[in-house]
């Protein structure tokens, strides 16, 4: 057996069937070894931002491990602003790359360099793996620190000739799985109750992590009990559903301004923290914090980083989230009194009677707007909805076009279904539809993809094809890099506030999606009216074993 050989058997033990690839020279014997091994199928990628996009959705959908194997230095360079995104979502992903021969080290070789260190900051644990005898416990250590609460990638260094080494005795038993994490201490989650128990008007912040965690059903369940609206992440770092949208007490993500997020929660004493980043801000805008003043904070939550990180807190609890809100359920049951009770329902009836209105308002606009030509961004998302057969899964990488509204309108009765940025690497969202694609295979796919993202991950049209991986892509083309231009004015920026821009508008030439697309062997047409995006994207999503994308021009303003 060989070094790379013994490295397949692990991966293979740790329940591992997709490798996720481009290779180099330093990589050549893993794509030889693999040739003989028929337990592993190989993703290719022209490049690195789809092969680790690819990874990333599909070891989101999946709730495995992702496996990435890129080339030396510049492939993993390449590859960097991806790492990035991984490391936000607290994606599990085990990113390799090969090194260059040992041999040859000292003498600075053609594509040498330091691997470790660039990967350091956003990866749990990177290593170059030097002596063929410590293979197996690195390989072992990555899958179960990677698949650890909370989750992130890790990297390993394997050179060229370690990879070749002949070697024999070695223990190749599998990987630790680990579960999710220890339950929260009883205690700590006792002060989060009492808390929340005296709290006169509670709400919610949530997370990714309370999905990941399998807890959905939970934190409604602890929502319905409260009475309180929950809120996710404001779009800047959304990344995951933590309920299903169509819940009566789900009010979508927070604005993602300071004094916006202290208008939206500023009616609530009491701001339950659960699986969520203690608000990532996007730009500096006064006031200095987001929490209304006077606010209580508890927080629960699998990341002990996170819990008290950035605002004081009345409480707090570490531990996996799904065993911690169901214990917390429990010490609420025992705490409420009758009054509190009573007036949960009537919060509760607040709240939907609130999110029925503005779901009534939101299509009426909607309705409004479908005869605007180019399509304005709410008519195109109208017809995405309309167009969408249930239990479609949608990856979307254009804030400007999406703004929530399949999630306001309630569409993602599954909460699993939404992927959405959390890192904001463009290029991001082609390789992850279709990654979520391939652990989804039974699951219609929609890539919502604005043009200013396409542009730099469009090299995965080219694995679509290849593979033959049926997702729908809509390209929302504004051509412009329209989320700078509303940052510029938030800042403000005084020629830019003027509508006066350098480097934002994608024109002279406006790109060509349709040709671009069937130059990497997918099919692809031009849509522009809605009732043509909802019938030919729902047979698309409906009937199609290819790959399709549309492009649809959307108003600028």
């Amino acid at each position: 057996m060989t070094g790379i050989e013994a490295f397949l058997e692990l991966l293979a033990t740790a329940g591992v069937t997709r490798i996720f690839g481009n290779p180099g020279t330093t990589e050549l014997p893993l794509n030889d070894a693999l040739l003989a091994d028929s337990r592993f199928r190989y993703i290719l990628g022209l490049h690195e931002i789809a092969v680790m996009g690819l990874a990333d959705g599909y070891a989101m959908a999946s709730g495995g491990v992702g496996v990435v194997n890129l080339h030396t230095a510049t492939g993993l360079g390449n590859a960097m602003g991806m790492l990035y995104n991984a490391h936000a979502e607290g994606t599990p992903l085990i990113v390799t790359a090969g090194q260059q021969d040992r041999r040859l080290r000292f003498n600075d070789p053609v594509l040498a360099a330091d691997l470790v260190g660039p990967v350091t900051p956003w990866t749990k644990w990177a290593y170059e793996v030097t002596r063929i005898e410590d293979l197996p416990n690195a390989v072992r250590r990555a899958v179960q620190i990677a698949r650890t609460p909370p989750t992130g990638p890790v990297f390993l260094s394997l050179p060229v000739d370690l990879q070749m080494e002949a070697c024999s005795g070695l223990d190749l038993r599998h990987p630790l799985l680990p579960d999710r994490g220890p339950r929260p201490a009883t205690a700590a989650l006792e002060q989060v109750a009492t808390v929340l128990a005296h709290a006169r008007n509670p709400a919610i912040f949530a997370g990714s992590r309370v999905l990941e965690a399998g807890a959905t059903a939970e934190l409604a369940a602890v929502a319905e009990c409260l009475g309180a609206p929950v809120f996710a992440e404001a779009v800047s770092s959304h990344g995951r559903l933590p309920m299903a949208s169509d819940h009566p007490l789900y009010r979508g993500p927070v604005p993602p301004w300071s004094p916006q997020i202290q208008d939206c929660l500023s009616e609530f004493d009491t701001l339950f923290i659960v699986g969520a980043n203690e608000m990532r801000l996007y730009i500096h805008h006064p006031p200095e914090t987001p929490i209304p003043p006077g606010m209580t904070l508890v927080h629960l939550d699998s990341d002990p980083r996170e819990v008290g990180k950035n605002y004081p807190l009345a409480a707090g609890a570490v531990g996996d989230i799904h065993a911690g809100l169901a214990d917390l359920l429990k010490m609420l049951n025992d705490r409420l009194t009758a009054m509190f009770q009573a007036e949960a329902e009537v919060r509760r009836t607040r709240w939907a009677a609130t999110r029925q209105k503005e779901q009534t308002a939101l299509r009426q606009r909607i309705t409004a707007e479908t005869g605007a030509r180019p399509m304005t961004a709410a008519a195109l998302m109208g017809a995405l909805a309309a167009a969408m057969p249930e239990g479609t899964a949608v990856v979307e990488e254009a804030p400007t076009t999406h703004q929530s509204i399949l999630e306001r309108l309630g569409v993602f009765r599954d909460p699993r279904l939404h992927f959405s940025h959390r890192g904001w690497g463009l290029g991001w969202g082609v390789g992850v539809a279709l990654g979520v694609k391939l652990a989804w295979p039974e699951r219609p796919v929609l890539g919502l993809i604005g043009d200013g993202a396409m542009g730099f991950g469009v090299q995965g049209l080219w694995s679509a094809a290849h593979h033959d991986i049926p997702v729908t892509f809509v390209v929302a083309h504004n051509a412009q890099y329209k989320i700078l231009k509303q940052c510029a004015a938030v800042m403000p920026l005084p020629r830019m506030s003027q509508g006066e821009y350098l480097a934002m508008d994608l024109t002279d030439p406006v790109v060509d999606f349709v040709s671009l697309a069937r130059g990497f062997g997918v099919e692809a047409e031009r849509l522009r009216e809605p009732d043509a995006v909802e019938s030919r994207v729902r047979e698309s999503l409906l009937q199609s074993d290819r790959p399709r994308l549309f492009e649809v021009a959307i108003a600028p303003q």
